[in-house]
């Protein structure tokens, strides 16, 4: 079975600390049970998660939706966003871990990258030198989240397919965020090989498409 690699980079600097970081867990816990619901995703589906703070954490390597194991996240007292170099580092486990087809068998699928951050990044420079390194990757999607009062969608615009936005950032805001990642995913993962664009379900009330 061809898997379908789902990459989550996850910002974890000082302003993500209390209720936001909380609500992140939240939200992933909710999402990975939603999928492990869906038998062709359960199959197919396998999860990565990379922070950023000050520096970049692979958290969870490429894995299996049965054997992952969810984490809690964390966050430092305070910190800057290097975005910039958690896309460094998406690009070499994404040079590790995804196998690519040959002439003798085919590959892992397109793989999704979503992109959630509260802020600009720190990294700015190191930020712009990435987006297009990460863009020629080959990504089915690659779907950003700004979420609360400071984050615009033109810090993550040369990155992404699509920028939505997420005002609030409690858990409802964050659970619906990772319930509607979780209806992206396993329509994306249905209509593989069907199609040459994804398609994004409705986004939920508290979720804003901006780009």
């Amino acid at each position: 079975m061809r898997r379908l690699p789902v990459y989550l980079l996850l910002d974890t600097s000082g302003s993500m600390r209390g209720e936001p970081i909380e609500a992140v867990n939240t939200g992933i816990r909710v999402m990975v049970s939603a999928l492990r619901q869906d038998p062709h995703a359960l199959e197919t589906v396998h999860v990565s998660i990379i922070t950023f703070d000050s520096d970049a954490k692979v958290v969870v390597p490429l894995t299996a939706l049965d054997e992952l194991q969810v984490p809690v996240i964390t966050t430092p007292q305070s910190g800057p966003t290097h975005l910039g170099l958690a896309l460094e580092t998406l690009g070499a486990r994404i040079r590790r871990e995804i196998k690519r087809s040959t002439a003798e068998e085919k590959g892992d699928w397109a793989p999704y990258l979503f992109v959630m951050s509260d802020g600009k990044p720190s990294d700015i420079q190191l930020f712009e030198e990435q987006c297009p390194l990460i863009r020629s990757i080959g990504f089915a999607s690659v779907i950003g989240c700004v979420a609360g009062p400071k984050a615009r969608k033109e810090d993550l615009q040369p990155l992404c397919d699509h920028v939505v936005s997420l005002d609030t950032m409690d858990s409802a805001g964050f659970t619906s965020f990772f319930k509607w990642v979780t209806a992206t995913i396993s329509g994306g993962n249905k209509s593989m090989g069907t199609t040459t664009t994804v398609a994004l379900p409705p986004p939920p009330p508290e979720i804003q498409v901006v780009f």
